[in-house]
């Protein structure tokens, strides 16, 4: 069975037999010293090619064809492990292979895969692509299932919410447990009341569409238990606390906690891991209206604490304090929980960096040494008892809004701490989910982050 796509799109790897042309991937020093293809190197030296990293140049065949292309890895070609997707915008159309390559298989066809990606749902899509051969001593099926678990995020995040809102979402993760033959359940509008989720109905309850608790299960009892908890905020006005139009420009992507969880969840159970996986989504959209809830309000919590609401465009700690509270009824041996949570954690490490926060020295440790397999960027940073006071409120047990603006990312994550007492392991990732320049490996919008390193993580523990 072919791994799960939200959206249809061809492979971007040859498919049968046929005729491929070649591409050398080459160093300064190849050019040189001369150790490539004779032609190649005539025609290269020629044109003037350098090697420069991520250079192409269309090499023509003896007879005057097109032959095959050279493409620059630059001096360092370590530095760059998926510089390759540059190739998959760069050739023109037809079947290609890597003739020579000082790169591993995994990453030269992994890289390939993730530059050739496109999000053409409402645009006509342009010319034909071409395709690359996997090499014989790669694995494939891997590659396929962490492609497709990339470009489910991708494609949730960037797809608007005029067609992604809290309904669609759901059938969204309804088709992927279908596709996996997983279990699912849902809590939706005035049921998430009587079932005491009342933060998640809190924040969603001024959106034409009703908020939704999404539950999805999969695998063995008896197997290590791994619970992931994905923020699923359609839209975020910022509530009351209206955001500024700048500001609002990007918020369809504050659900993409919920997309990074599901692609996460299809790897894992696309490669049949022996896991007892459970996916929990809070999803909501924040929208203003008579009945929005308000600054100065205070609700109680599914675990009983009460909050106090300071800021209504803090949200998304709201929602996950129910869904991580529900997670943790049930001891897991992991709970993983991912949101594009704070404007601190950009501030501290930019867009590509996701800070993860967690009391688990062994799991940070692991979880780093995963990420620098994967070559999936993390940072840890300090879940510091010494701000804990800073989330106390005056009337009631928690502020969702510390005041001050100091420490945001770290604040937050001990707020969601309070709700986590019972897991083996908790690690909270504050995702920005978006790529704000063009990459080989990854066009501007919607972004997969850390779910390889939490994959690479989980396959070696199952």
């Amino acid at each position: 069975m072919a791994p799960y796509q939200f959206i249809e799109r061809p492979s971007p790897f040859n498919t049968g037999n046929g005729k491929t042309l070649p591409i050398f991937a080459v160093t300064p020093a190849h050019i040189e010293t001369g150790t490539i293809d004779p032609i190649a190197l005539d025609w290269a030296r020629k044109a003037g090619f350098k090697a420069e990293r991520g250079a192409v140049l269309l090499v023509p065949s003896a007879d005057g064809h097109l032959g095959g292309a050279l493409f620059g890895l630059g001096s360092n070609p370590s530095d760059a492990p998926f510089l390759t997707g540059k190739l998959a915008r760069a050739l023109p159309a037809g079947k290609w292979h890597i003739e020579t390559a000082p790169l591993t298989a995994n990453r030269l066809a992994l890289g390939y895969g993730l530059g050739s990606y496109r999000f053409e749902r409402y645009k006509k899509p342009k010319a034909e692509a071409p395709t690359l051969s996997i090499p014989a001593d790669a694995d494939a099926g891997d590659i396929k299932r962490q492609l497709a678990g990339v470009f489910l995020a991708r494609d949730l995040i960037n797809t608007p919410t005029n067609d992604l809102g809290p309904e669609a979402l759901e059938a969204a993760f309804r088709a992927l447990a279908g596709h996996y033959k997983a279990d699912v359940s849902v809590i939706s509008g005035e049921a998430l009341l009587t079932q005491n989720f009342p933060l998640v109905h809190t924040v969603g309850r001024a959106s034409a569409e009703a908020p939704r608790l999404l539950e999805m299960r999969w695998g063995k009892k008896g197997h290590r238990r791994v619970t992931l908890v994905g923020k699923g905020v359609c839209f975020d006005t910022g509530g009351l606390d209206i955001k500024p139009a700048s500001s609002m420009l990007l918020m369809k992507k504050d659900m993409g906690g919920a997309a990074n969880v599901m692609g996460l969840a299809l790897m894992i159970m696309d490669a049949k891991l022996k896991v007892d996986l459970r996916l929990i989504i809070p999803v909501v959209e924040n929208s203003i209206s008579s009945n929005a809830f308000r600054p100065g309000d205070i609700y109680r919590s599914r675990k009983g604490l009460t909050v106090q609401i300071d800021n209504t465009d803090a949200e998304g700690r709201l929602i996950l304090a129910d869904a991580l509270a529900y997670a943790d009824e049930e001891t897991s041996d992991i709970i993983v929980d991912m949101a594009t949570l704070t404007g601190a954690a950009r501030v501290a490490l930019g867009p590509d960096l996701p800070p993860f926060f967690t009391d688990d020295e062994e799991l940070a440790r692991a979880l780093t040494e995963a990420s620098l397999t994967a070559d999936d960027p993390i940072w840890r940073m300090p879940l510091h008892m010494g701000y804990d006071k800073d989330i106390s409120a005056r009337i009631a047990d928690l502020t969702n809004a510390p005041s001050g603006g100091m420490a945001g990312s770290i604040t937050a994550a001990l707020f969601l701490k309070r709700f986590v007492t019972n897991a083996k392991s908790w690690v909270h990732f504050d995702i920005f989910g978006w790529a704000q320049a063009e990459r080989p490996h990854s066009p501007v919008g919607g972004e997969a982050q850390a779910i390889r390193a939490l994959y690479h993580h989980i396959r070696r523990i199952a």
